[in-house]
């Protein structure tokens, strides 16, 4: 059997969970691999067999998503281009990570698109969502990578198809410590805005893993360095507490881990904003974003206990395994929806960007 694994390259929890997911699909199957995306800072280590620049979006320096900046990198001809060029009949089963030209290949060619992704979750119905309604944003999860059946992971299981987080060997197997120092992990903010409200956090070390720094630096009670994986995992794992986005994997492993655990969603990312219900309503204190008004609840984060338990057990083989035994061995593998055409995908791109643009400032 022949599958396509197509991750999401934007951001590096998909990265973090492919790295996981490879080694034991390789057991099972030919595997070809193949990424979109440009904002990942975590090398996958394995051969990849197609990269395309897909639909990306850039990171701001103000607590959310560049809008701008992602609608003027954004290429639809070229986009097109890359979901007409993939081969995408060659293959048995093809898997997506919420990686958009391989949803949409499978889409034009009538072909089954299994998603396995966190974002598979987050739309799931009864799953937690934010209590204002977010319609652009929830058009963006359904149909960024549209998939004929869909596996997500959550930080609970709130459904039958919803499994708890992918924890790689590398946490799961760390022994905790308390090194008296605290993570931090915000890519949406700039160095001189964590500087200016950390730095007002007295006899606290932080910790900071930097988007927009080359170099390490330290000033006060602040380390500055630019993002290693083996070097973050180190220093969440030898923490008190992560202060980080309302990303998945980061909070998940932090949970893991048994740390004290402190988010901050991005700005205008539905997605975070649903992951911050789920989080605070197990228990994890959330602020809406790193200005001197939330110092006070930081604070009281910091000189306060934090006890949440979870179960995340090691389940990623079984999961495959279903996902092989439902959908990799039907030899058609095919379904009947509509074919795209490059308007279609210009139409829904400008009408969401718009609207989200309208109402937001960058």
């Amino acid at each position: 059997m022949k599958i396509l694994y197509a991750i999401q390259g934007t951001g590096n929890g998909h990265i973090t969970r492919a790295r996981e997911i490879i080694p034991i699909l390789k057991k099972k199957a030919e595997v070809d691999i193949l990424i979109s995306g440009i904002q990942s800072d975590v090398e996958l280590q394995y051969p990849i067999k197609y990269k395309f620049k897909g639909l990306s979006f850039i990171f701001g320096k103000k607590g959310g998503i560049d809008l701008l900046e992602t609608y003027k990198k954004s290429n639809l001809t070229n986009l097109y281009s890359e979901i007409q060029s993939l081969p995408i009949e060659q293959y048995d089963l093809v898997i997506s990570d919420f990686e958009p030209v391989s949803a949409w290949a499978c889409k034009n060619k009538k072909k089954v698109c299994i998603g396995l992704s966190h974002q598979s979750a987050v739309i799931n119905k009864k799953s937690p969502k934010p209590t204002y309604k977010d319609p652009v944003g929830k058009a963006v999860l359904k149909y960024y990578a549209p998939v004929s059946y869909s596996y997500g992971f959550h930080f609970e299981q709130y459904d039958k198809n919803i499994f708890t987080p992918v924890i790689r060997d590398q946490i799961r197997l760390a022994s905790p410590k308390n090194s008296g120092h605290y993570t931090v992990y915000l890519p949406a903010y700039g160095d001189d805005r964590l500087i200016k409200i950390l730095s007002q956090v007295k006899n606290v070390q932080w910790q900071i893993f930097s988007k927009h720094n080359k170099k390490t630096q330290i000033i006060n009670n602040i380390k500055i360095q630019p993002i290693n994986n083996d070097l973050f995992i180190r220093s969440m794992v030898n923490s008190i507490g992560v202060l980080c986005g309302a990303g998945f994997e980061t909070p998940a492993e932090a949970l893991f881990l048994k740390k004290k655990l402190l988010v901050i969603p991005m700005k205008g990312q539905f997605e975070q904003q649903c992951n911050a219900a789920s989080l605070k309503k197990m228990g994890v204190p959330v602020i809406k974003s790193l200005k001197k008004k939330h110092l006070p609840k930081i604070q009281n984060w910091v000189t306060r206990d934090q006890k949440i338990v979870v179960d995340y057990k090691n389940e990623t083989d079984q999961i495959l395994d279903l996902i092989i035994k439902m959908h990799g061995y039907n030899k058609k593998n095919i379904l009947n929806p509509i074919g795209i055409n490059i308007s279609t995908i210009k139409k829904f791109k400008e009408k969401s960007f718009g609207k989200i643009i309208s109402k937001l400032s960058i």
